[in-house]
């Protein structure tokens, strides 16, 4: 594929979405839900990542990095995350110690809301994710402590929304998902 064409994405994926409580040491985000877009990008090639990469780019997401998913829980007070799966799978465990374990694999992709728990529980060997941010937001790393949980619990509710969807645009299900 050329850098001249248009990303792949497929049409018409409905995400899923997740509303996750605070659990007194992962805030959560308590009115953005977790969005999952499965089988969001068509992925081939010698190098998946750099597809996602396109995507997340071709819709304004970026400081990008590829690698995995921290084995302990975490999670971002102060910026919106995209996580797109170029390779193998993964058990992660999203909102906390209340929340849900979900396997991801190649061509899924994750939208977190500031707060939003996160953590890797298994994975195949050839496990890569790119992540991405909004161009809004600072990125920060929070540890399930009681003195990060009421900073983050401070700083959510003020975290800009994203202006496009990291997966489908202006027109993505997120921006109408996040701004009931």
């Amino acid at each position: 594929m050329s850098d001249t064409t248009s990303p792949p994405t497929l049409d018409h994926v409905r995400p899923l979405t997740f509303l996750f409580a605070d659990d007194g040491l992962i805030p959560n985000n308590p009115a953005l839900p977790l969005v999952v877009y499965r089988k969001a990008i068509t992925l081939s090639g010698r190098d998946p990542s750099a597809i996602v990469e396109r995507v997340f780019a071709a819709n304004g997401w970026g400081d990008m990095w590829r690698n995995g998913i921290y084995p302990f829980a975490h999670y971002h007070g102060r910026i919106h995350e995209a996580l797109g799966v170029s390779r193998g799978r993964a058990r992660v465990r999203f909102g906390g110690k209340y929340g849900e374990e979900l396997e991801v694999e190649a061509g899924d992709v994750l939208v977190l809301p500031a707060g939003t728990g996160h953590q890797r529980i298994s994975a195949s060997n050839d496990f890569i994710i790119v992540g991405a941010y909004p161009p809004v937001g600072t990125y920060d790393l929070c540890r399930v402590t009681l003195s990060h949980h009421a900073r983050a619990k401070e700083t959510i509710p003020d975290v800009p929304l994203p202006e496009t969807d990291p997966v489908h645009g202006r027109d993505g299900p997120l921006l109408t998902l996040w701004r009931k």
